[in-house]
């Protein structure tokens, strides 16, 4: 019976390549196979990213957007076997790659390995989101859907159960889920236990969710975050797992994890900004204390108080940011904001920039090898001859004519890669400004309307006649 679940890529193709070959997962690689590029990780991105670069209008390690996801680099397929279906690795490997074939036809670029290291056997497939000859490949409900049901039919093939459920006609509880009920275990607390090891690592509440897909669990979005670990039978929405794992607590503990609170106006007569922010903490300590708020952990293996509630702990690193940024005012924020902005647009284009410089060199450093290769190889096929005479007029024209050019090309293809390195760091600590400034902006206005302390009154109402509806015994 497997279960197929596909993740869109958006910036870290090699990354997730190096992390499918890795030769502890696949015997050594002894399960690994390629279509249309090889199975060597850092060789199979860089022929991915020159299929991609042709096609789109985009660079395939452009860093994304201040706003939105970016494009789809490449898509990762999983096909997880349960362990009472007995199906080998090599079964797998054939499965996985039949499924690519049928799937998406002879153009496709994939590399396809079947990992071993655990009590399952399943199945990883990277597809560039461009073939060949230019088709788009698409990660939607209804891709997956195709894909779905292209595994079953093969299955059917093979003698393998098909996923039913996926066919609208139920599912069966597979052994490790019998197991898990067998032993008692919460499968709510396992979730917990994984997200609240996961946020120190990191950066937004998609990377939370990419991670949670690449250790094998299920997500979907849609108006709440719902999630299934591994041989669960059904999802869970993340808020039925507490307060502190609503979408809008994910992001809070995720966004502030990094940052202190508990700072306090050093000025005598602190601005109108501040001011507001003491008012308002004091309050919600209040309502903490009184139980007269929704009860939010910060910190999720201690008992709950005002001292560990979510709320007063955002709102004092958000004043804390204040102090020691010395935002005097509301408008002075908004200028900050506007300017991090252009700011971020401006590193980005300039990241770019280099991106596409350091590719170049690393193509013509490629040719300058090739070069040297073949032309000291002796006897030449008819394509190696057209290769030489390509990679020479190449290597001629940009004058890498002596050892000592080539070692200077290699230093500033490395001095480049480097450079890129630290600017895409700065990006995200200006992304992560942004999205703070933006936070606490916000809240500025929410607070100075009155409505903060308003919509947490009315949360916890609202909290209440739910739990006292579902304590209502039913007639």
């Amino acid at each position: 019976m497997p279960y197929v679940k596909s993740i869109s890529v958006h910036a870290t193709v090699d990354k997730s390549l190096r992390y499918i070959l890795n030769p502890d997962k696949t015997e050594s690689q002894l399960y690994t196979v390629s279509i249309n590029c090889t199975t060597d990780a850092r060789d199979a991105y860089l022929q991915m990213k020159a299929v991609y670069e042709h096609y789109a209008r985009d660079k395939y390690n452009s860093p994304p957007p201040l706003e939105g996801k970016g494009t789809v680099k490449a898509i990762h397929y999983i096909i997880s076997f349960a362990d009472s279906e007995n199906v080998t690795p090599v079964l797998a490997h054939k499965l996985a790659m039949t499924f690519v074939r049928k799937n998406f036809g002879d153009e496709v670029q994939a590399v396809i390995a079947t990992h071993v290291d655990k009590s399952h056997v399943h199945a990883h497939i990277i597809v560039n989101s461009y073939s060949l000859s230019g088709q788009k490949y698409y990660a939607n409900r209804d891709s997956l859907r195709k894909a779905r049901e292209n595994i079953n039919g093969i299955c059917r093939a093979f003698g393998i159960t098909p996923a039913l459920n996926f066919e609208n006609k139920g599912r069966s509880v597979d052994h490790y889920e019998w197991e898990q009920r067998k032993k008692g275990t919460s499968w709510k607390q396992m979730i917990r236990d994984e997200i609240d090891k996961l946020i120190p690592t990191v950066n937004s509440l998609d990377e939370l969710l990419q991670a949670l897909e690449e250790r094998g669990y299920e997500v979907k979005r849609g108006k709440y975050i719902s999630v299934k670990a591994p041989g669960q039978e059904r999802f869970v929405r993340t808020k039925t797992l507490g307060e502190e794992y609503t979408e809008e607590s994910l992001n809070t503990r995720i966004l502030y994890k990094d940052i202190g609170a508990g700072a306090t106006p050093a000025e005598d007569k602190p601005s109108q900004l501040m001011a507001a922010y003491v008012a308002v903490i004091s309050d919600v300590r209040i309502l903490a204390e009184q139980r007269k708020k929704v009860p939010r952990k910060r910190i999720v293996t201690a008992e709950y108080s005002a001292d560990n509630d979510l709320d007063v702990y955002r709102l004092s690193a958000q004043l804390s940011v204040i102090s020691k940024n010395n935002i005097g005012s509301i408008g002075e924020l908004e200028g900050r904001i506007s300017r991090l902005k252009a700011e971020y647009e401006k590193r980005r284009v300039e990241i770019n920039e280099l991106i596409e410089e350091h590719n170049r060199l690393v193509s013509l450093l490629e040719q300058v090898r090739e070069y040297h290769a073949l032309r000291d190889k002796g006897e030449l096929s008819e394509t190696e001859k057209v290769r030489l005479a390509i990679c020479k007029q190449a290597v001629e024209s940009a004058a890498v004519l002596s050892a000592s050019d080539t070692d200077r090309l290699r230093e500033r293809v490395e001095t480049l890669g480097k450079k890129i390195t630290t600017l895409k760091g700065d990006l995200d600590k200006t992304r992560q400004q942004y999205e703070v400034y933006s936070d606490i902006r916000d809240t500025y206005y929410k607070i100075s309307k009155g409505d903060y302390l308003s919509d947490l009154v009315e949360e916890e109402r609202k909290r209440r006649e739910q739990m006292n509806k579902k304590k209502k015994p039913s007639r």
